[in-house]
């Protein structure tokens, strides 16, 4: 099973190759660097699944792929609290499309007032921890709760949610 993933995320490919060997035993992955054709910080829950999307779209359109995963962070706001919130898509070579969302955590308010004057999370957490590539490992989520969940972790949840649904369409057939 040729699988193309729409991103070249360190924590990204390592959460879909982790769940995708689960149940493709045969996999071979093709990481390609996909447009998600929205903000680089996406500011609701439906920019961030559009992305997500966009992302598996393209990154099928690049490849003869016959699954493509799309996956995208960004942050919502709630009752002027900010979250981080995390989606992913899965497109079938024969079109269809499946989408799940993640955990969803607060970010503190020095961290939201940030993104708010236009910053973006990814480099706000690299000069808030004083450490480089947050977003290609630990992610805010990491930071957040003191390891205990990654952003590895967390995009493999959502892929568990994609490839389940997935399974449970196809095996039906």
């Amino acid at each position: 099973m040729n699988i193309a993933i729409g991103t070249t995320n360190k924590a990204k490919i390592e959460a879909v190759e982790a769940i995708a060997r689960h149940y493709f035993k045969d996999a071979t992955f093709t990481y390609v660097k996909a447009a998600s054709e929205v903000a680089d910080q996406p500011l609701s829950l439906e920019e961030t699944r559009r992305g997500a999307i966009n992302r598996a779209q393209n990154a099928m359109i690049q490849t003869a792929a016959q699954l493509s995963f799309g996956l995208e962070g960004g942050i919502m706001e709630i009752e002027n609290d900010m979250y981080v919130c995390n989606w992913g898509a899965l497109t079938v070579a024969d079109g269809a499309r499946f989408t799940a969302a993640g955990a969803q955590i607060i970010l503190p308010k020095e961290i939201a007032q940030e993104i708010r004057a236009g910053g973006e999370l990814g480099p706000i957490m690299e000069q808030y921890t004083k450490r480089q590539d947050i977003r290609q490992g630990m992610g805010a989520v990491g930071i957040f709760t003191q390891g205990l969940v990654s952003r590895q972790t967390m995009f493999e949840h959502i892929v568990s949610l994609l490839i389940g649904q997935y399974l449970f369409a196809y095996l039906q057939k």
